[in-house]
């Protein structure tokens, strides 16, 4: 019998211990050997709890970390301490350690990687980056003939929802918010969804598998989409593009790597425009490969708990192989996002007047921007609003563009800009001058 102590009862929590239950037959046979929760630590012994947890409650960390018939800890409790504190105190105590925390993960894993490698033990979190969907494993194990050339995926179930909601539904940023709050895929605070700080934790871990380099979250250029109007969403499908937070990490030479999280607009064609509300898809590019795709219910109870019963049972079956410790053994640079170069959409209002459309164009061109596109759209009042998309160009330029177009008399603001990946469409609405 495999004894397991889990840190954390809350919805995951909740899921692993009535997957374990529910499943326990067919988990035995596949394992050889039953899987026992013998203590969960919670912080609240009066709250009302699944029938299987029943008599198994503790307060005390310790009747997990230290007892010496519990041979997996699975830290599900979120957060950065004290579940680091614990995780590293199982792995110096010999004890295999299962967890879903993408922000221990991505901020301290070469510290603990290294910690459970001198235990011999085995640190496994495939539930800390796509939910249910099968991604650690199969990058550390299927794919790693290859040399992975890019990644990039939708990782945030939220964000996706809102703005699958403005896409289909025509509501605002606002509204689809509220709206995602009320269905619980938003938390009261949405801060780290909506910013793309949770979309960066998880890409960090995937980019320092792919590269075999260590890389943290505060290296992820990090922009959210707290900025997307309805009027984007609406441009956006008059070119034949889908708004989606996309999470990218691509080879850029030899020794450099370029790690964003930003809205992007995708051709309606592109795989990753067809995955809707909270589904999260993850699309690998490798050298022998070609392109693969992991598609799937990124968060939630139950395929949360299906991808750490896994590790569970991977962890019981460790003693029967050799397991895999950290791979990041490289040190490549991650370069300056002013060097990255994209398309890029922008979105501003102007004074509707001779002369200020060829003000605006004049400071793309002392940029050396050059313009695939520029579109007129509504005039209310003596303002228009402008739409350009621009040819492939160093985000460093754009940006020294933007400035000086801010500074124009005539120009009320800059509302926003969004990467483009792929050419741009024909057969547009508009007024093209």
């Amino acid at each position: 019998m495999i004894n397991i102590g889990i840190m954390g009862l809350g919805t995951v929590g909740t899921g692993v211990v009535e997957l374990l239950e529910k499943n326990q037959h067919v988990i035995s046979q596949r394992l050889g050997e039953a899987i026992n929760v013998k203590k969960i630590l919670v912080r609240d012994l009066s709250k009302k709890r699944t029938p299987c947890a029943e008599g198994k409650l503790t307060l005390r960390a310790e009747d997990i970390l230290e007892d010496e018939e519990i041979n997996i800890v699975v830290e599900l409790m979120g957060g950065e301490e004290p579940a680091k504190s614990y995780i590293k105190k199982a792995l110096q105590n010999k004890k295999h350690v299962v967890t879903a925390n993408k922000e221990v993960i991505s901020k301290h894993g070469k510290e603990l990687f290294e910690l459970a490698e001198k235990s011999g033990v085995s640190l496994l979190f495939e539930a800390s980056v796509g939910g249910g969907i099968p991604i650690i494993r199969p990058m550390k194990q299927c794919l790693a003939a290859n040399r992975i050339l890019k990644i990039s995926g939708i990782l945030n179930g939220t964000t996706n929802y809102i703005l699958t909601q403005m896409e289909e539904k025509g509501r605002n940023f606002e509204e689809a918010l509220r709206e995602a709050q009320r269905l619980g895929y938003a938390e009261s605070d949405p801060s780290d969804d909506i910013k793309g700080f949770d979309a960066a934790r998880k890409l960090a871990i995937l980019s320092s598998i792919a590269f075999n380099t260590r890389i943290t979250p505060d290296k992820v250029y990090v922009e959210g989409i707290e900025r997307i109007e309805p009027e984007d969403i609406k441009y956006a499908g008059e070119l034949g593009y889908s708004i989606k937070l996309v999470a990218s990490a691509r080879k850029v030479g030899e020794r450099e790597i370029e790690v964003i999280v930003a809205p992007v607009m995708l051709k309606q064609s592109h795989p990753l425009s067809a995955v809707r509300d909270v589904y999260n898809a993850i699309l690998v590019e490798g050298d022998a490969v070609g392109k693969v795709m992991f598609f799937g219910q990124g968060a939630g109870k139950m395929p949360t708990a299906s991808a750490v019963v896994a590790d569970i049972m991977d962890a019981a079956r460790q003693g029967m192989r050799r397991r895999i410790y950290c791979t990041c053994y490289d040190e490549l640079k991650v370069i300056d996002v002013g060097s990255s170069t994209s398309r890029f959409y922008i979105r501003l209002k102007a004074k509707d007047r001779p002369g200020v459309l060829s003000k605006i164009s004049g400071a793309f061109g002392e940029n050396d921007i050059s313009l695939n596109m520029v579109i007129q759209k509504d005039v209310k009042g003596n303002v228009a609003e402008i739409v350009m998309v621009t040819h492939q160009v160093p985000f460093r330029n754009l940006q020294k563009a933007l400035d000086e177009i801010k500074d124009l008399q005539d120009v009320e603001n800059v509302a926003n800009v969004i990467r483009v990946e792929g050419a741009t469409s024909d057969g547009i609405h508009g007024n093209h001058r």
